[in-house]
């Protein structure tokens, strides 16, 4: 069985998103498709900043579509760094712990396209630094054009706010951060999802090697072909972060595929990863991060 450390979900289809032309999936069809993945427990982490989705979502209505699914669904509460007041002094702890006595057990997905180094982006990793929960970010490439906090080649704004902000755990999530599991053959390749053998670490590695706080969330295209890209490599980075990876699939659309379960399950029935590693990365780490 598994827990999803990252999904998306909407009481009602609204407008749909750009990429894919569909509306998220509703709480019963994700159940349906946790039924048949063997998916026990997922996390919904709430669209709230304009970059990224089309209707900001109410997190009341977050939270009560998750009592609703009796248990299965686990709410996040998600904070656009620029709320309440638009600047670097927001009250965001206030808000944050709100939420957090009312069942949330992670922030994000902080999809805003504002630099990691933005003082109103400080002020929430502050503030999430303070209530103890783990964040979940999506790195956008450039400014403008596409969304999650701006970040450049080699991660150089993710480890400036790992160094200021050393209680935080930080899951890890996009193409840019992917991407980097190996050194980027040329800049664009972080927007995409590279391939062939990963020669040796890149700065993803680097870093989760260097800041024991951050951590890696499998979801979406991005995570899986990380580690699709090369099996044998992605055998010694599970191994080597077994406590620090978490399964997920990002589930957006009704029909959106999710090869993760069928790549993970099949490089343990293969012995490429030990029946210990996989629980870990499956479920475990997850279960022991949201407190579950």
């Amino acid at each position: 069985m598994f827990i999803d450390i990252h999904v998306h979900t909407c009481r009602v289809p609204g407008f749909p998103r750009d990429w894919d032309r569909a509306s998220y999936a509703t709480p019963a069809e994700l159940l349906a498709i946790f039924d048949r993945l063997g998916i026990e427990r997922a996390a919904v982490l709430p669209g709230v900043s304009p970059e990224c989705c089309h209707t900001p979502q109410s997190l009341e209505d977050i939270l009560a579509l998750c009592a609703e699914s009796g248990g299965r669904l686990v709410p996040f509460v998600n904070c656009d760094p620029r709320f309440l007041t638009n600047s670097a002094n927001a009250p965001l702890e206030e808000f944050l712990a709100f939420y957090q006595a009312r069942g949330c057990r992670g922030v994000g997905e902080v999809t805003a396209n504002l630099p990691f180094d933005h003082p109103m982006v400080e002020n929430l990793f502050r503030a999430t630094q303070a209530v103890g929960l783990p964040l979940t970010f999506h790195i956008g490439p450039q400014t403008g054009g596409c969304y999650g906090l701006v970040d450049g080649p080699g991660l150089p704004g993710l480890e400036g706010a790992l160094k200021k902000f050393p209680e935080l755990v930080f899951l890890g999530h996009s193409q840019p951060f992917w991407a980097e599991i190996a050194p980027l053959a040329k800049p664009d390749d972080r927007k995409g999802y590279p391939t062939g053998p990963v020669t040796r670490p890149g700065r993803a590695v680097e870093l989760m090697r260097r800041y024991p706080r951050l951590h890696g969330d499998l979801s979406a295209k991005s995570g899986w072909n990380a580690l699709a890209r090369d099996q044998g490599f992605a055998a010694e980075f599970l191994d080597e972060f077994q406590d620090r990876l978490c399964f997920g699939t990002d589930l957006c659309a009704a029909k959106q595929e999710t090869p993760l379960v069928g790549l993970l399950t099949g490089m343990r029935a293969a012995g490429k990863i030990s029946a210990e590693v996989f629980e870990k990365v499956a479920r475990g780490n997850a279960a022991r991060l949201l407190g579950l």
